[in-house]
């Protein structure tokens, strides 16, 4: 059985809801198909139980701000993620208005964001943080004080209990938000069913793909409900899969692939149980990672609405697997070298002896270890409180380097073959948060002709009003924007 397809979407994640969703928009009368391997909707990165961080805009999470030799610190990527993070609620507030998503449960919260940390020279960098951040309209409404009892007026939970002799200081923003992408995701694909020409295959995972000679990508699929192999032929393809695209990429044979290879890194939290402890606490805040540690593992006391119930989470902890996905095989990680990416993926180990370091002492601690951090942030809690939870799996993209051989990258990168029919998501921070310009950025990639057209460039500006226009440099429209979406997504103003 042959189906041909304009588009084949692999992944039944954020990724491909947003693609699916922009394509729609951009293109009514495209024939889309969405192929997901398990039995439901967001079931991996997308869920949120497996994401390591929900709202990422780079407000206080400090690894997106490193500090230089020189003491001063780099705001370009908070900068950069800040404004897509603006982007991505463009297409949200457009969809609410325009009635294709809505719920029972608000997929997006109020939940302030703020940073925290003690020693001087950790309170001399946040100061110094915030100095360059608040010049910019993104970050204008960033509070800094390093006044114990105002901090306490924030977070008395994470205050109760602290040495008052080291010295501290905050960051806070109100307009910080809190983000279910499981229930958007869902929200969005449920939009995408009730269009023509879409469908979302669940059960039904890509085992393989080759293009034609025609240039025509043919997917080998086999449906696990009915234990039975589907062909379909496709003009473009997205591998949208999460830990489970650099597989399938591999698979593709583009010379584009090749030099690629994948990290595993497992998550886990702390999550809390006791309901008086949860009302106790209404932020997301965010310390500093330790010495080595990858992107995702920015340790942070995380309140969530999950499905409408409040929830606090802690951490992440890093564990290894060589898992790719968490419903993948053990044998992920090994099946992925070969030839071409052995070298990058055995230089990349080398250069990041401090990560290996890193990720054996988090693999061998033990529950008291786990706890004796939490108190680091939490100096009252109580262990009777806490439970450990299971979240997803990362993949780190490792890339050959012909300076270094290869290197771990800490991002998301969008790898396109040449003739622009096949294009796959690799790498996980921030991922979800900055979906829209990401998958925009697929869009120009795969069909950069339409993408410059006159009609489409309208429709785009229809979609996200800023489209082609900057949040960093244009302080009344990043401020016009912002008051726009909060009011559409029923968030409160800052200030």
């Amino acid at each position: 059985m042959k189906s041909q397809l304009d588009f084949a979407l692999i992944g039944a994640g954020i990724m491909s809801a947003t693609l699916g969703v922009l394509l729609k928009k951009l293109m009514p009368y495209s024939k889309i198909r969405i192929f997901e391997r398990l039995d439901k909707i967001a079931a991996e990165s997308s869920d949120a139980w497996n994401n390591a961080g929900t709202g990422h805009s780079a407000f206080c999470e400090l690894n997106y701000t490193p500090q230089k030799q020189d003491g001063t610190v780099d705001i370009s990527k908070a900068l950069k993620i800040g404004s897509e993070f603006e982007i991505s609620k463009q297409l949200w507030a457009h969809l609410v208005e325009e009635g294709n998503i809505s719920g029972e449960h608000p997929f997006i919260n109020d939940i302030p964001h703020m940073s925290l940390v003690w020693g001087q020279e950790n309170v001399d960098f946040l100061c110094e943080r915030h100095t360059q951040l608040i010049p910019y309209a993104l970050f204008e409404d960033m509070l800094y004080t390093e006044d114990p009892d105002i901090i306490r007026s924030w977070i008395p939970l994470m205050m109760e209990g602290r040495d008052h002799g080291d010295p501290i200081a905050a960051t806070r923003m109100d307009i910080g938000t809190d983000v279910n992408f499981g229930a958007l995701t869902r929200e969005m694909i449920h939009y995408l069913q009730t269009l023509d020409d879409v469908q979302v295959l669940l059960g039904h995972e890509v085992q393989d793909l080759k293009q034609t000679s025609g240039g025509k990508w043919k997917l080998e699929v086999h449906n696990d409900t009915h234990d039975r192999d589907l062909t379909f032929m496709a003009d473009f393809v997205f591998i949208g899969a999460g830990g489970g695209s650099l597989t399938l990429l591999d698979k593709s044979n583009i010379p584009e692939a090749k030099g690629y290879g994948g990290f595993p890194v497992s998550g886990q939290f702390l999550r809390c149980t006791n309901p008086q402890v949860i009302l106790q606490h209404e932020a997301k805040v965010y310390g500093k990672a330790s010495v080595g540690s990858p992107p995702m593992s920015v340790p942070h006391l995380d309140t969530r609405m999950l499905d409408g119930e409040r929830s606090l989470l802690f951490g992440p902890y890093a564990g290894f697997s060589t898992k790719f996905l968490k419903n993948g095989s053990y044998l992920d990680l090994p099946l992925s070298i070969e030839m071409h990416n052995v070298w990058p993926i055995l230089s990349a180990g080398m250069h990041n002896i401090s990560l290996t370091k890193y990720l054996i002492q988090q693999v061998i601690q033990s529950p008291e270890d786990r706890f004796e951090f939490l108190q680091n942030y939490l100096p009252m809690a109580k262990m009777e409180d806490w439970e450990l939870t299971i979240a997803g799996q990362r993949v780190q993209i490792i890339k050959k380097d012909k300076d270094e051989g290869g290197v771990l990258k800490f991002g998301t990168e969008v790898v396109c073959s040449a003739d622009h029919s096949i294009a796959a998501l690799l790498g996980a921070s921030p991922g979800a948060s900055t979906s829209v310009s990401i998958m925009l950025n697929v869009l120009s990639q795969m069909l950069p002709e339409y993408m410059t057209s006159d009609s489409w460039q309208k429709k785009l500006r229809r979609i996200i009003p800023t489209y082609g226009k900057s949040l960093i440099d244009d302080p009344e429209l990043c401020r016009a924007t912002r008051k726009r979406t909060t009011g559409i997504l029923k968030l409160e103003a800052p200030g």
